[in-house]
């Protein structure tokens, strides 16, 4: 596969998509990985800002309102579409341009001191490219922040196990090394109004975590902290499906990393 088929797979998944995140039923963006990047982000005030496979714009909405600039670059034409409407509908400053985010030859280098990416890299054709876009575009001291899924544990070979109360107890995994991309056929399991649309079909393109880490410091980016977020007691009693991401595996990689100061 590469950025036609991504933007082909996307384009596809756009309306049901917009749809159901803008309702807050993606409960694994809402309850566990956005309020841990936002943290590791931390505050914007005064940067310039691009987004990274932002998608119909629902996290760029969030971070716009605090900094000083943002910018959002998505492959799929009808992501963009929604994002440009809520601009227009409500607007924040943001500037969108369809692009892969391995290709952002619409921005000077040193262009941002922020590159964000919530849950894109992996879709990505050329991660590498992606990375050494990004440390292009940021300037000195600026820093990259992103959330994929977790390579070790998010592999094409998950499967869980169950007790004999039908509690999920044990993670398998399998095909850690696999290198071929495939296609994830999947439906926002919590969302009341799944039912209603086709489920997603999101390219995947399965990478170790050497090969997610590795590219950094070949692009001058210094890794400065990696989470692994888990959820709260609190968050598991309001939301017993979270329960096996808190006892057993870590569902999210998050990374953060400086771009080398000369």
């Amino acid at each position: 596969m590469d950025d036609a088929d991504v933007s082909g797979y996307w384009n596809q998944n756009a309306t049901a998509w917009a749809e159901q995140v803008r309702r807050g039923y993606d409960l694994y963006r809402e309850v566990l990985n956005n309020p841990a990047m936002f943290a590791l982000i931390g505050p914007v005030s005064g940067k310039d800002v691009i987004d990274l496979g932002c998608g119909e714009g629902y996290n760029t909405r969030k971070i716009a309102p605090h900094a000083r600039s943002v910018c959002g670059v998505d492959i799929s034409e009808r992501m963009i579409q929604y994002a440009q409407d809520a601009e227009r509908k409500q607007p924040l400053g943001i500037r969108y341009s369809v692009s892969s985010f391995s290709a952002l030859s619409m921005y000077q280098d040193e262009s941002f001191d922020l590159a964000i990416s919530f849950m894109a890299l992996m879709d990505g054709a050329d991660y590498d490219r992606a990375i050494a876009e990004a440390a292009r575009v940021l300037r000195p001291g600026g820093a990259l922040v992103f959330s994929i899924l977790h390579p070790c544990f998010a592999t094409p070979g998950l499967e869980w196990t169950t007790d004999a109360s039908g509690e999920k107890n044990k993670l398998l995994v399998g095909n850690y090394f696999g290198c071929d991309p495939y296609v994830d056929t999947w439906s926002f399991s919590r969302s009341p109004i799944a039912e209603e649309f086709p489920p997603f079909n999101v390219p995947r393109f399965q990478r170790t975590l050497s090969q997610y880490l590795n590219p950094l410091p070949a692009n001058g980016l210094c890794i400065q902290q990696l989470g692994e977020p888990q959820p709260g007691e609190l968050a598991c009693e309001e939301h017993p499906f979270l329960a096996k991401w808190s006892r057993h595996a870590a569902l999210f990689l998050h990374v953060r990393a400086i771009k080398a100061m000369r």
